[in-house]
C-alpha cells in the first residue's frame, strides 16, 4: 500500500522555510517502483548510499567530519548528479548530507528511508522514545514499516538498487554504531560496494582493523569480509584524493 506524497515545509535556522521534502509511506517492498514512480524518481543514476552515525555522534565528530561532506561527498553528487540514500532523519550523517547539499546549492536528489514509528512529522508525533524528527534539507523521505531504528536497513539499501539500476553504487560507511552492521550487511545482500571512513570512529574503525588483518572478535565481520565488498579510505586523506576514490568506483 501507499499513501498520498505529503510535502512538508520545515524552518530553516534563520526562521525561513525550506523547499518541501516529499514524503511517502509504502509497506510492501514490490511497491518500491510504484513509489519511487509517484515520489518522479523514475531516472536511473549513480547512487551513493551513506550510513553511520546518528544520535551516537558528538559536536565534535560532526566538526570533525563537516568537510568530508561539504568538501567532498555533496560536491560529486552535484558534479555527477548522483542519486543519494541516507537514513533522513535530522541526526549525524544524515544531518551533515542535507546541510553539506544546502551549502554546495546542491540539484541532486536526496532521499531518506526511516521506520514510520519512529519519525516525527509535523501533524503525527510519534510515540517511540528514541523517535527523530525529518532532516530539512533532504528532497525525498520514504517512510517503511518498522518500530525500531534499524528496521529500514534491507528497506535502504533495496531503494537503492532501484535508483541505481544498471549504473554502480557504492555505500560510505561513516563512524557508526549497532544499526551501521546491519546497514552494512543490507549493501552485501544487495551487492554493493562499502568504502569505510578509517579514522572516523566507533564501527567504522573497528571494520578497518579487520580489513588490515587484525583479529576482531565480532561474528558480523566475518560474512562482511569474505563478501570481498568492502574497502577503506582515510578521513584525513586529501579531498581530492578521497573524491577521486569514489568517482573511480562510481564510474568504473
Amino acid at each position: 500500500m501507499l499513501t498520498p506524497i505529503q510535502v512538508y515545509q520545515f524552518l530553516s535556522s534563520e526562521g525561513h522555510p525550506n523547499h518541501g521534502v516529499k514524503v511517502s509511506f509504502v509497506d510492501d517492498e514490490a511497491n518500491i517502483p510504484l513509489c519511487l514512480q509517484e515520489l518522479a524518481l523514475t531516472e536511473v543514476r549513480p547512487t551513493l548510499v551513506i550510513v553511520g552515525g546518528a544520535s551516537g555522534l558528538d559536536s565534535g565528530q560532526q566538526d570533525q567530519l563537516r568537510s568530508l561532506f561539504n568538501q567532498v561527498l555533496a560536491p560529486l553528487a552535484e558534479e555527477l548528479q548522483l542519486h543519494v540514500v541516507d537514513g533522513g532523519t535530522d541526526a549525524g550523517v544524515m544531518s551533515l548530507m542535507g546541510q553539506a547539499r544546502t551549502a554546495v546549492n546542491g540539484t541532486f536528489a536526496l532521499v531518506g528511508v526511516a521506520p514510520r514509528s519512529v519519525v516525527h512529522l509535523p501533524d503525527h508525533k510519534a510515540t517511540h522514545p528514541d523517535a527523530s524528527t525529518l532532516e530539512p534539507h533532504h528532497t525525498h523521505c520514504i517512510l517503511v514499516p518498522g518500530d525500531n531504528w534499524g528496521d529500514e536497513s534491507p528497506w535502504l539499501a533495496e531503494v537503492a538498487t532501484h535508483l541505481t539500476g544498471s549504473y554502480e553504487s557504492v555505500t560510505i560507511l561513516i563512524n557508526g554504531g549497532s544499526v551501521t552492521w546491519q546497514d552494512a550487511c543490507a549493501s552485501v545482500d544487495e551487492g554493493r560496494e562499502i568504502v569505510v571512513m578509517a579514522g572516523s570512529g566507533r564501527t567504522a574503525d573497528i571494520m578497518v582493523n579487520a580489513l588490515n588483518g587484525k583479529t576482531v572478535e565480532d561474528p558480523r565481520m566475518e560474512p562482511l569480509l569474505s563478501s570481498g565488498l568492502m574497502s577503506s579510505i582515510g578521513l584525513k586523506d586529501s579531498p581530492t584524493a578521497l573524491k577521486g576514490a569514489i568517482r573511480e568506483l562510481l564510474l568504473k
